[in-house]
């Protein structure tokens, strides 16, 4: 069929197959809207006609591709073998050297710029990509926190969270109890204006961090406040303990709008009443030169949402592209001065964040804080009108029908353009990871499948009648091993649910580290038991639950079931569906008292969650993460895929099994959360070096959402 040929030619899916031996053919509107957002006409067969017309004339006109990539440890770097005789080739290394013929063999790795000329007369110009075979691999086994930094209160927190805590947290984990790594959640910016989206898997930019996580009294400035500003700050403290106590003390939601609205205040004093002394006004700058465009359009996106709203579609015309809004704030100095004011709060928040990343590693830990990359960005956000063109007008991020989902999944999420990114030498995604690995010793990348291929929603059909996109893997995963080679960081694929054949064993080769949760590996293939601990894979991070899932004392009670039937998560008989949750359970307890990691026998749930822990550490697995709620009994998922304001996602505090809130001073006073820990420390270090290779069995389809 022709529109299959066309699709095929711009990796658009015309059918999918959602297990094994069933295929799915995609409506033929699908396919149509879905190479309509990639530029391509396929309205009618005329047209599809003379699109493909056109895709042949490029191919066999073309000198080269628009990105071409080699990986260290493949074959020898050569030229294209598909030149034409006696085309000259030069390359431009990103040093600005220039090397020709042979010298490509000595070629650097980094990001290189090709020319070409033809004899008859045609040139092209190339980005060449050069990159290690693997990103870099943990030294020696580790074990870590997984925490939703926002959840997690201290006694100075202003009513979530924030990059204080972190730092307090890593030091508290590394120097007490020997922890390798501390993970937290997406720390992108928000989407500005209230009330804004909670999930901090939705953000308004991937590329800059959110200063709603600043330990305000922590930034120099702050002690600096003259007594003429003084006691408007101190008035600004109490709404801010206020809030605290709200969480702590009352009972409330995590609010961040609130949270956001005094610090934002608190940060107007600080900014707004403070000069900056020569060296912190030297580091600024070199900050604003070092982030260059990218930063000064998030910054200018911020300040005209503060005038306009987020919906940036609505904006003044002039107002709708960042070329355009230069004009705009060079001729306001009112809105120039916010643009540089939400400069100053980027530089503030990384430099927090630098904090953070630098007390982990003094108090030891091998790995350090493990940043997360959202799936995507929100359609009206930062990262949307800075980079309009990198992403696909009306298309939507989400998932196919599954065995748990038979609607399938809309995220909400516009997708990158693979055409547009091979276009730019990938540039959108070499900067936004250059970003995130500025302080992270490894990165998590959330869905990582989406580096292989994504599933599209056309704007107003349902997630059933989306399709999948394919991206150059090749490519994607050469940038992501360069960039983790340059930053030192580690890379961990968040890779539940439905998996292609073949995506993770590429994933593997390149050296980026899975996930795996226990009540999930089981052995699929043969008799559906409990995956034994030699089975597992060692290149992952083994947890016993994740911020979608429940937490642990929640899965061995079974609350879970109770909570999902309460919510019309499940519509099949409760009693039913407790037996069989129970039965699942009950296999795993029993595999732990055989291998004797249980020998206080079931029942006890302090003694069941460590019998979890133990297991994991008896697996291969390179890095073990636990997630801090389990460290205090906390009962309840921080995020219910499904669900919206149904649910309280994402605004949870840490709490213990009574729900009561804990705070950070709390936790580290636990005799649980001690217990837990120095049991991990202890055998973490007995176990280091013990470590082999299983191999993965994966599980069926999970729901997700973001």
């Amino acid at each position: 069929m022709t529109l299959a040929r066309l699709a095929a030619r711009h990796g658009v899916a015309t059918a999918y197959s959602p297990s094994e031996g069933v295929t799915v053919p995609v409506p033929d509107a699908t396919v149509i809207a879905v190479l309509g957002a990639l530029g391509v006409d396929a309205t009618t067969p005329e047209a599809i006609a003379a699109a493909l017309g056109v895709a042949e004339r490029v191919d066999r006109e073309r000198l080269l591709p628009a990105t071409l990539v080699h990986r260290r440890g493949d074959e020898p770097l050569r030229p294209p073998a598909d030149l034409p005789a006696r085309t000259r080739l030069r390359v431009t290394t990103e040093e600005g050297a220039v090397l020709t013929g042979r010298d490509w063999e000595r070629l650097p790795l980094g990001v290189h710029t090709v020319t070409a000329q033809a004899p008859d007369g045609r040139s092209a110009t190339s980005t060449l990509i050069v990159s290690p075979a693997r990103v870099p691999a943990p030294e020696r086994r580790a074990y870590g926190l997984l925490v939703q930094l926002y959840s997690l209160l201290s006694g100075r927190s202003w009513g979530m969270g924030d990059l204080g805590d972190l730092r307090e947290l890593a030091t508290w984990a590394g120097r007490t109890h020997g922890a390798g790594f501390v993970q937290v959640n997406p720390l992108h910016a928000g989407v500005p204006g209230a009330p804004t989206d909670p999930s901090p898997y939705r953000p308004s930019s991937r590329r800059f961090p959110d200063p709603v996580h600043l330990r305000i009294e922590e930034i120099p400035e702050y002690a600096l406040v003259g007594p003429e500003r003084r006691e408007e700050l101190d008035r600004i403290l109490a709404e801010a303990a206020e809030l605290r106590e709200r969480v702590l003390g009352k009972g409330a939601l995590i609010d961040r709008d609130a949270v956001w609205d005094v610090k934002r205040r608190a940060l107007e004093l600080v900014v707004g009443s403070v000069d900056l002394g020569p060296g912190r006004r030297a580091d600024f700058h070199d900050f604003l030169a070092d982030r260059g465009g990218a930063l000064e359009d998030h910054a200018t996106y911020q300040a005209l949402a503060e005038r306009h709203g987020h919906h940036w579609r609505d904006w003044p015309e002039e107002l709708r592209r960042p070329c355009a809004a230069e004009s705009a704030v060079r001729a306001d100095p009112e809105l120039a001065a916010r643009v540089d004011f939400h400069c100053r709060l980027a530089w503030l928040t990384d430099r927090q964040l630098a904090d953070a990343a630098a007390a982990a590693r003094a108090a030891g830990m091998e790995i350090g804080i493990v940043h997360d990359l959202a799936v995507g960005v929100h359609p009206e956000g930062s990262d949307a009108w800075a980079q309009q063109d990198a992403f696909a007008a009306g298309m939507s991020v989400g998932a196919p029908p599954d065995a748990f989902n038979s609607r399938g999944q809309d995220w909400g999420l516009p997708p990158w353009r693979p055409d547009a990114l091979a276009a730019s030498g990938y540039a959108p995604y070499r900067g936004l990871l250059r970003e995130l690995l500025r302080h992270a010793g490894a990165l998590r990348i959330d869905h990582v499948m989406g580096l292989f291929r994504l599933w599209w929603v056309p704007e107003g059909l349902e997630p059933t009648e989306g399709t999948y996109v394919r991206y150059d893997a090749e490519a994607m995963l050469a940038v992501l091993v360069l960039e983790a080679h340059r930053a030192g960081a580690l890379v961990i694929g968040e890779d539940l649910g439905t998996v292609e054949p073949g995506v993770r064993e590429r994933l593997a080769r390149s050296g980026v580290f899975g996930t795996s949760v226990l009540w999930f590996e089981r052995d699929w293939a043969g008799s559906g038991r409990p995956l034994p601990a030699a089975g597992w894979r060692a290149e992952c991070v083994a947890t016993a639950t994740t911020h979608d899932l429940p937490s642990t004392a929640a899965r061995l009670s079974g609350d879970h079931v109770a909570l999902r039937h309460r919510l019309g998560l499940l519509d099949g008989d409760l009693e039913r569906d407790r037996a069989a949750d129970a039965v699942e359970t009950a296999e795993w307890l029993d595999l732990f008292q055989r291998l004797g990691l249980l020998p206080e026998g079931p029942g006890d749930e302090r003694a069941e969650v460590r019998a979890v822990h133990r297991f994991l550490l008896d697996t291969p697995a390179r890095m073990v993460g636990v997630w801090l709620p389990d460290t205090v009994g906390d009962r309840r998922p921080q995020n219910l895929p499904g669900t919206w304001d149904q649910y309280p996602n994402w605004r949870l505090p840490l709490a213990g099994p009574d729900g009561q809130p804990l705070t950070l001073e709390q936790l580290a006073a636990s005799p649980r959360a001690h217990t837990l820990l120095h049991e991990l420390h202890i055998r973490t270090d007995a176990g280091d070096g013990a470590v082999g290779r299983g191999s993965a069995r994966t599980a069926p389809p999970g729901a997700r959402s973001v």
